[in-house]
Formats: C-alpha cells, sequence, structure tokens
C-alpha cells in the first residue's frame, strides 16, 4: 500500500515560549527526530511549518519530499499538507513533530492496524491519574479510567476517511476525533509512555534523559 506521512511542525509554541520543534535535541532539530521516524513506514513525507519559519527547514534531515506552510489551526495546517498529498495515497499518517521520541515501531503499529481493515488506529496509554469531570471549579463526575485512554500521534488513516473529516474544515485536537465524527471505524494501539509530547521547557531535559536511556 501506498503511505504518505504529514509531519505536523506548524505550531507556534506559546506554552514553550517558542516554536520547539526547532529546538536542538541530543545534537539534532526536534523535528528531525519525527521526520526520520516517519520515514520508517512512509513513501513520501509532507512536512507543515510556521510562516516565518525561525530556520532553515526544507531539508528536514533530508527525509522530508515537500515542506509546505500551515495553516492558523492544527486542523488547518493538516489540511495544508494533506493537500500536496498525493492521490494514490491509500494510507496518510499524521504525526504532531513535538513527539520526538515516537519509535518507528509505533509508526508500523498504527500503519498496520489500517492495512488490516480499520479505517483509522491511534497509539492508546493507560491512565495512571484519577480523571475528574470539573464545571466551574468543582467536580461533577469522578470517571473510570479503567475505559479511558490517553491518545498520542502517530495516527493513521485510510486516505479516503481522512479526506472526507476534513471537508468544511471541521476543528479537533486530534485527526481521529475528526474521523470519528463522519463515522469512521478507528481503534487503538499500543502507545509508548516515552512518546512524551514536548509542551513546556522542562520536557527537552526530559526527553533528552530518554533518548540516552
Amino acid at each position: 500500500m501506498v503511505v504518505w506521512a504529514i509531519v505536523v511542525a506548524a505550531g507556534r509554541g506559546s506554552r514553550f515560549g517558542r516554536p520547539k520543534q526547532f529546538e536542538s535535541l541530543a545534537g539534532r532539530r526536534v523535528l528531525d527526530w519525527s521526520v526520520e521516524a516517519a520515514h520508517s513506514v512512509a513513501d513520501g513525507i509532507v512536512l507543515v511549518v510556521p510562516d516565518p519559519a525561525p530556520g532553515p527547514v526544507p531539508a528536514a534531515g533530508g527525509w522530508a519530499h515537500v515542506t509546505v506552510v500551515g495553516g492558523a489551526t492544527r486542523a488547518a495546517s493538516v489540511r495544508a499538507g494533506l493537500a500536496v498529498v498525493p492521490g494514490d495515497a491509500e494510507i496518510i499518517v499524521i504525526h504532531d513533530a513535538a513527539r520526538p521520541l515516537a519509535t518507528p515501531a509505533l509508526f508500523k503499529a498504527v500503519v498496520d492496524a489500517v492495512a488490516s481493515g480499520a479505517d483509522g488506529a491511534v497509539p492508546g496509554v493507560a491512565l495512571v491519574d484519577t480523571i475528574k469531570r470539573v464545571v466551574g471549579g468543582q467536580v461533577v463526575q469522578t470517571l473510570d479510567r479503567a475505559s479511558l485512554v490517553g491518545v498520542q500521534t502517530p495516527q493513521a488513516f485510510r486516505a479516503g476517511w481522512l479526506r472526507t473529516a476534513h471537508r468544511g474544515e471541521a476543528e479537533g485536537t486530534d485527526d481521529s476525533s475528526l474521523v470519528e465524527a463522519v463515522g469512521g471505524n478507528v481503534v487503538v494501539v499500543p502507545g509508548q509512555p516515552a512518546n512524551i509530547k514536548l509542551t513546556v521547557d522542562a520536557d527537552l531535559a526530559v526527553a533528552e534523559t530518554l533518548l540516552q536511556r
């Protein structure tokens, strides 16, 4: 099957204080780790970057085939990447550049799940904290965490379902929620606890430590 990947690196890093995807991590940019991991399963890679980018980006470690400018939201940035994915792509993988520790094995797991018949596949990790629903600062419900998972990227989808989900400029915190909204069957594969999303400055030090291990 023809597989393309979209690596989303268009964020402004508002909580981080700067575009984290261009920070150095173990001698390479954060986005280079993500693009190289995506290359393990993809026939082609689209890298989505901000405008203006804080540094040179076209090479992306030599792995990215196309570089495009993202939009005002994450979903808009995915659509910018999706617009240049060739029509013969059968599976499209979406990955956040801010998750540089995702392994090739995780990419393979989500792609294999879609190749086996799912419309979409996401990595999920079990929650360890007690989860409560809060309204106006008051707890209104304690949720059963046994049926809940924390969802990561990479996320893989049948190309047709992903393109349908993004018609009409739908918005969501991840692509699986958009595919679910149009009726797609999304399955969960085991995620990786080390596949952290860089959100604050201290996360870089954590990622460095995890890479050393």
